[in-house]
């Protein structure tokens, strides 16, 4: 008789949901990342972070990088802006050297942040917004 073999995924699992990709503590990444879904980050990246899903940055990791993400979670270091279009919560473990644009901001007892935080609604996106020298266009 046949036996079923069931593989359990190792992935994290949050509130949000699980995580589809994981970087491991050994794992360098250097360049620009762009992805859909989830990942945590458990290692070094140095970079730019772009995603419509949600970031994990991981107990332990290092990120050197501007992270644009619908959610973001610290628990890492992060040396960084921030534009969160939905949430960021940074865990007790948290160190965020940077600025945050987030509609929802969640941050524990023992966090390290240095930075300036601005609040947005939560359609807000920055490529509606002009930017520096630019009018915006009016209907005449």
């Amino acid at each position: 008789m046949a036996r079923k073999i069931i593989q359990i995924n190792k992935n994290p699992v949050y509130e949000i949901g699980m995580v589809a990709t994981v970087f491991s503590k050994d794992t360098e990444f250097y360049g620009d990342l762009t992805f859909k879904k989830s990942l945590q980050i458990n290692g070094y990246m140095e970079g730019e972070i772009i995603s419509e899903g949600f970031l994990v940055i991981g107990e332990g990791a290092t990120v050197k990088a501007n992270i644009k993400a619908k959610i973001v979670i610290i628990s890492g270091t992060v040396h960084g802006n921030i534009e969160a279009r939905e949430k960021l919560e940074i865990l007790p473990s948290g160190r965020l050297y940077g600025n945050i644009r987030t509609a929802k901001l969640k941050i524990a007892d023992g966090v390290v942040f240095e930075g300036k935080c601005e609040m947005i609604k939560s359609h807000d996106k920055t490529s509606d917004t002009p930017k520096v020298g630019e009018e915006a266009e009016t209907a005449s």
